[in-house]
């Protein structure tokens, strides 16, 4: 599984962004699919996940309500996405995608981050 994330950049507060992470190889079958982040000096953290059987949706709780996970698949590549609105300044990080398959309890594999940066 080959994860690739984009969209990130600088906003003030207030202001939405959409993560995109592109999925290629086995993600198109039986993964489910996770956004996490690291703010500097802090621990990576939940952000969002969608399962792949059954499509249940997670939120980690600074975000709920605020952040929407989605994704759609075109062959062998699974798009995930994730809208965030109303940003806030403590969701300046690194944004990482990520995958595991569908039994696992272990985040297997992780894309290179992009940077979201939210101004006050």
């Amino acid at each position: 599984v080959q994860l690739q994330a984009s969209g990130g950049g600088s906003v003030p507060a207030g202001g939405s962004l959409r993560l995109s992470c592109t999925a290629s190889g086995r993600a198109g079958n039986s993964y489910d699919m996770g956004w996490f982040r690291q703010a500097p000096g802090k621990e990576r953290e939940f952000v969002a996940s969608i399962e792949w059987r059954g499509g249940r949706i997670m939120y980690g709780d600074s975000v709920k309500g605020r952040f929407t996970i989605s994704k759609n698949k075109a062959k062998n590549t699974v798009y995930v996405y994730l809208q965030m609105n109303s940003l806030k300044p403590d969701d300046t990080a690194i944004y990482y995608c990520a995958a595991r398959y569908w039994v696992s309890t272990t985040w297997e594999y992780w894309g290179q981050g992009t940077l979201v940066t939210v101004s006050s």
